[in-house]
């Protein structure tokens, strides 16, 4: 025998069912304290220096990983390494 039953309600409905903490005020609050310190973060930091961290090779890194992805695109459609003349 199979019995389905089916619960239509909202989240904080069935957080209350089963007795769950509301815990909305402290992730409130979290997020609040998440915010202010990365607004700190970004306001100390200039454009410069978070591109340096994000692409530590600059153009040349770029370049590389373009290069990467031509080339396993070539050999996944099964062309070889290098062109034919």
């Amino acid at each position: 025998m199979k019995i389905n039953i089916e619960l239509d309600m909202t989240a904080e409905e069935a957080r209350r069912l089963m007795g769950l903490p509301d815990v909305s005020a402290l992730q409130a609050e979290m997020l609040d304290s998440m915010r202010q310190r990365m607004k700190a973060t970004m306001d100390r930091s200039d454009p410069e220096t978070m591109l340096r961290t994000w692409m530590p090779l600059g153009a040349q890194g770029f370049e590389q990983f373009q290069k990467f992805l031509w080339e396993n695109a070539a050999r996944a459609a099964g062309k070889k390494d290098k062109p034919s003349r």
